[in-house]
């Protein structure tokens, strides 16, 4: 049997981010762990723009190639971290409509979140993405997050600490936990 995918979905999209340089310490470690096939996906790949498609996304019926795209990537996952910055104590916009232009392809899947920000460690994004996740049917596993203060990425590079790669692990394990039996919900309906 194949390893399960797990996609590490880079939330932001602004220039000069430091999104990137944490999904890949995180994808590194995921990748050393053997429990998942990783791919690292970055929103600012697909071009969204504000949610405009013309029906709900309950319904699957996507008009636009960015939308039909973000789709077949999201369906390919079956667990997904996000790394989410926190911007003004909340989730930044370019995650939540990328979420809200889906539906049913969040729909029973574990779900992870990787967190970033000053002294609050982007904790109020964490606890902002909990319900959305929860109205969409994914289970969430935990998260890890990050306080840029104390850890900060130097020259692109994000090198953790030994308390995050702990945080990450466990995490990780409780994705690998969960991933077997939510895939056994979507297959059966």
């Amino acid at each position: 049997m194949s390893k399960p995918v797990l996609q590490i979905i880079i939330g932001s999209t602004r220039p000069g981010r430091v999104g990137p340089a944490i999904a890949q310490w995180f994808y590194d470690l995921v990748a050393a762990s053997e429990d998942f096939k990783v791919e690292l996906v970055d929103l600012a790949d697909f071009g969204l723009p504000i949610f405009n498609e013309p029906r709900h996304p309950i319904m699957g019926q996507y008009e636009f190639e960015y939308t039909k795209q973000w789709a077949a990537s999201v369906s390919r996952a079956d667990a997904i971290v996000f790394v989410i910055p926190e911007y003004n104590h909340s989730i930044n916009a370019a995650t939540k409509n990328a979420i809200d232009f889906l539906y049913n392809e969040w729909r029973y899947k574990p779900v992870g979140l990787v967190s970033y920000g000053g002294a609050a460690m982007g904790t109020r994004a964490v606890q902002a993405m909990k319900p959305i996740l929860a109205s969409l049917k994914m289970f969430y596993a935990g998260e890890v997050t990050i306080p840029l203060t104390f850890v900060p990425v130097v020259d692109g590079t994000f090198p953790g600490n030994d308390v995050l790669r702990t945080s990450a692990q466990n995490l990780l394990r409780e994705l690998a936990k969960l991933t077997p039996g939510l895939q056994l919900i979507r297959q059966h309906g």
